[in-house]
């Protein structure tokens, strides 16, 4: 879908979108070795642990941070630190090193933020719960979709108004479609990293939807036959292979809370 070039015209682009991916992936690793050292010590010691959050008293270096009652989740850090850079790049549009620092900073907010999707998608604390691992797949298509980016690419090409310009317009919306079947399909990550790398969303979309899609609601409800064989292709095995591997990546999800 998207024309990438590695040339060295591209530098501009590569350095800064290479140091946002590094600090996507670095704040991602780092924020989830962490989440999962608290859980651990509160999981071990909750009593203890409890009492020293109260009285203020704890030495732990990591620990969930609380002002006057209120857990201070660290989506709230990554939300400001973007809302900062943005307002830094509009008003100062830098170049080089100062251009690397803001990408840097960016894709620290942009992890941070992406590291509890579940959580301001659902408007509850779910970080630990099996609808927790919805901010893994997120941070999963910020990493591929960033991954790309790296080296360049153009969405569209040739002059405004050419035959090449639009014959890369029309390539573009035929790609956008298929990856709105992915996603009709409930096939999200596909569609998204589909967005960018297009022979996914390709595959994506000819394949079977998962049973509780809007695609399998509305085109498979007559069809018991494909029906049945979604279920079994997305039934609790596929989950759990799945699960297993975002656990192993982030932490075992389930139950408990941020």
């Amino acid at each position: 879908m998207i024309e990438l070039n590695f040339g060295a015209g591209n530098d501009r682009l590569l350095v800064p979108v290479m140091w946002l991916f590094v600090a996507v992936l670095v704040t991602f690793v780092a924020t989830r070795l962490v989440t999962r050292h608290i859980r651990a010590r509160s999981t071990r010691e909750p009593s203890e642990s409890t009492t020293e959050v109260e009285s203020g008293a704890t030495t732990e270096v990591f620990r969930d941070i609380n002002i006057g009652g209120v857990h201070i989740h660290h989506q709230v850090f990554g939300i400001l630190l973007m809302a900062i850079v943005g307002v830094a790049l509009i008003a100062t549009t830098p170049e080089g090193a100062a251009l690397n620092i803001f990408s840097a900073a960016f894709g620290i907010g942009l992890a941070l933020t992406l590291d509890e999707f579940a959580l301001w998608l659902h408007l509850d604390d779910v970080y630990w719960s099996t609808d927790g691992r919805k901010s893994i797949d997120a941070i999963f298509c910020a990493l591929a979709i960033t991954g790309v980016l790296i080296g360049g690419s153009e969405f569209v090409s040739g002059t405004i108004g050419s035959s090449g310009w639009w014959l890369s317009i029309c390539y573009l919306l035929i790609g956008l479609a298929i990856s709105v079947v992915c996603m009709l399909k409930g096939k999200f990550v596909t569609g998204i990293v589909g967005v960018m790398v297009e022979p996914i969303a390709i595959i994506g979309a000819l394949r079977l939807a998962k049973p509780d899609s809007w695609w399998a609601r509305r085109r498979y409800a007559t069809k018991p036959a494909r029906m049945q064989r979604a279920r079994a292709r997305f039934g609790e095995e596929y989950n759990a292979r799945w699960n297993r591997m975002r656990d192993l990546v982030a932490g075992e999800h389930g139950t408990g809370t941020s």
